[in-house]
């Protein structure tokens, strides 16, 4: 018989639960082609936690329930709640001017640490991975956070930005005087009752997961070295499992000490211009918001070399949910894991932002043309037919389908599927599409092709 969280979410009992998910996961990981693999549920009332395969397929090491994953930008939401602790301490106000504290921000006088932590502070990306692996946080700060690489005005748009995390945990060691990773251990791995662990150590306190590639011309799994560099730590460098990310989950919601509840609410609100589709409905400060139902859920994903991570929590059930993988493969293995959920609860855990109805594809000619997003270029040119394709810093163009409401769609070439592309902009004073952004990362219109 199923029972009931104090929200009137119907799951089944634990050891029914937990049957299930393992039979699930066992089964969508030999699908997907994932080596290894973890999934742990927080009800609300009770935490049950699965696991299958194996940490590294050339080695055969165990996935295990400790074992700990390339979490990606998922970093990120712990570099933020870390932010956030010194923010309740009164060691840092949420719209001071991060150039109060960082000097590399003097050209960019009113980006505010609040813009940091919601992608709106129309910071670019930041430099490839080969220069910024040369690169100190002071260089590499002081190469993108210039008034001419600014992608918009500050609060007004959102652009997914690893440098905006770059800074954050600038403005972490700046005020602890202690690097990132120890800050970010002290303050709140530490309190989570989750063992430390960062990419690049030789040494790790706890087993790690090895990310992996398929060869497609083999057919077998390959190690997938992790190349982020060692300034952007911030960003995307912790490893954790998916009973990590409960902690996490239940933090965010308000459940835990270590964040004060009224600073989780804080945080799990939408911030003014953050329109992150395609990523998600909405950003807070360093969470994606996924409205589902009459449900906002919160958390985030990601992606490190051979690794999907991915985590949700809903405040009004407590329900937290979390996963790991160890191969790309894991981010559509996730998507059938939640299904899957939804079918023993009821309750639809969102994997994606909901779609609304746009209308039929229109034609878009205004949209071609060069923009820039830092050295990142976003080529956007028309075929004989007067349709527009995409190539980003030399790729092969893929097609672009555009709408009535300017959101767009990308189409693989080889399956004519259509997946969440971005949205473009019109300057609000003469009309011309003056941005565009895609998969979350915005770039300024520079040029004609």
């Amino acid at each position: 018989m199923p029972y009931h969280t104090a929200a009137s979410v119907a799951v089944p009992r634990p050891s029914l639960l937990r049957r299930s998910l393992q039979d699930t996961l066992d089964t969508l990981a030999r699908t997907h082609r994932v080596p290894g693999a973890q999934l742990a549920v927080d009800t609300g009332t009770e935490v049950v936690s699965v696991h299958t395969g194996t940490a590294d397929a050339v080695r055969g090491t165990a996935f295990t329930a400790d074992t700990a994953v390339p979490l990606g930008s998922i970093t990120k939401t712990y570099t933020a709640a870390t932010v956030m602790i010194l923010i309740d301490d009164e060691d840092l106000d949420l719209d001071e001017a991060v150039a109060d504290v960082l000097p590399e921000f003097a050209d960019l006088p009113k980006v505010t640490i609040r813009h940091l932590l919601c992608h709106t502070a129309g910071l670019p990306t930041g430099p490839d991975s080969d220069t910024a692996a040369a690169m100190t946080a002071s260089r590499y700060l002081s190469a993108v956070c210039t008034a001419e690489d600014a992608l918009f005005a500050p609060g007004t748009d959102f652009s997914y930005s690893n440098a905006g995390y770059v800074a954050a945990g600038r403005l972490i060691e700046a005020v602890t005087g202690m690097t990132w990773q120890e800050a970010v251990r002290v303050l709140l791995l530490d309190p989570l009752g989750s063992t430390p662990a960062f990419l690049g150590e030789s040494r790790p306190a706890r087993p790690t997961a090895t990310g992996h590639a398929l060869n497609a011309a083999t057919g077998a799994m390959r190690p997938a070295h992790q190349n982020l560099a060692p300034v952007e730590a911030p960003a995307g460098a912790l490893l954790a499992s998916a009973s990590d990310l409960i902690a996490l989950g239940r933090t965010l919601t308000g459940r835990s000490a270590v964040v004060p509840s009224a600073t989780a609410a804080l945080m799990r609100r939408p911030g003014e211009g953050a329109e992150a589709a395609p990523l998600a409905d909405a950003w807070g400060l360093g969470v994606s918001l996924h409205q589902q139902d009459d449900r906002w859920w919160c958390g985030h994903d990601g992606n490190a070399q051979g690794t999907s991570c991915h985590l949700r929590a809903e405040p009004r059930s407590g329900v937290v949910v979390a996963f790991t993988g160890n191969a790309g493969g894991a981010t559509a293995l996730w998507h059938d894991l939640a299904d899957h959920l939804t079918g023993l609860t009821g309750m639809r855990v969102p994997t994606a932002p909901a779609r609304l109805d746009r209308g039929g594809p229109v034609a878009f000619p205004a949209c071609a043309g060069l923009y820039r997003n830092g050295t990142s270029e976003y080529r956007i040119g028309l075929d004989a037919d007067g349709l527009p394709a995409l190539s980003i810093d030399g790729d092969l163009p893929l097609p672009l389908i555009c709408y009535p409401d300017l959101t767009c769609d990308l189409v693989d070439p080889a399956t004519g599927r259509r997946e969440p592309g971005g949205r473009f902009h019109r300057d609000p004073v003469d009309g011309t599409v003056d941005r565009v952004q895609i998969s979350g990362r915005t770039a300024r219109r520079v040029g004609t092709v």
